[in-house]
Order: structure tokens, then C-alpha cells, then sequence
């Protein structure tokens, strides 16, 4: 499947990245239960709605890291142009938006490891 480059300009396409990891987790045209049942052979209620619930957290938590870095680009600007009085707001903004940046990266790394691994395992 081919998924279209996410990003622009001063920073990504949250809704763009959004809809592509909802494309990779389920299969075209099908509901996320009948993708479970294609790929597990069977799926409960509690099972398709904390699948719905993480595609949910993923989604905000992208979204939460985005606001974060337009915050951090706003204010470099403002205390760039000498708008911005207090040049300790920016420098929060600009570091709580690195660890975010830096936790998210993380925890993509970690889940395609974790993908990985299953993937090599027999069956």
C-alpha cells in the first residue's frame, strides 16, 4: 500500500497521519471488527473498542505534540521580533515541545520494533 508523504511546511499533517495509521491498521473498505475477524479469526466487543480507543489516544496524542510545536514556532517568532517579553516562555515551549517530539519518536521506534519481532515469529 502506498501512503502519501505526510509533512508541509512548518510541520506535519496531523489528520494526513491520522488517517494513514488508520489505513495500515485496518483493511480497506472493511469495519474494524471485520478486520479482526479477517486477521484473528474472532473479536469481542471489549476487543473492537480498545482498538478504537487507541487509534483514538494516538490521534489526540498526535495532535497534543503538533499544538506543542506550533506553540514553541510562535514564540521563537515572537521573541524573534522582540514581541515576546518574557524569553523564558519560550524557552519552555521550545523544550516541553523537544521532549514530546523526542517521546513520540520513541514510542514509534519501540512499537515498530515490537511489530518487527512479531512478524519474524513462526507460525
Amino acid at each position: 500500500m502506498a501512503v502519501s508523504p505526510v509533512g508541509g511546511v512548518g510541520g506535519i499533517n496531523v489528520a494526513q497521519l491520522t488517517q494513514a495509521y488508520r489505513q495500515q491498521v485496518l483493511a480497506a473498505g472493511q469495519t474494524p471488527d471485520a478486520a479482526r475477524v479477517a486477521a484473528f479469526g474472532t473479536v469481542d466487543a471489549g476487543t473492537a473498542a480498545r482498538g478504537t480507543d487507541f487509534a483514538n489516544a494516538v490521534g489526540q496524542g498526535l495532535q497534543e505534540v503538533d499544538a506543542l510545536d506550533r506553540t514553541a514556532s510562535t514564540k521563537a517568532v515572537r521573541a524573534a521580533t522582540g514581541d515576546l517579553t518574557d524569553i523564558h516562555d519560550y524557552v519552555i515551549a521550545a523544550t516541553q515541545a523537544q521532549t514530546a517530539t523526542e517521546l513520540t519518536t520513541t514510542v514509534r521506534n519501540k512499537a515498530l520494533d515490537a511489530f518487527n519481532e512479531i512478524m519474524r515469529m513462526p507460525l
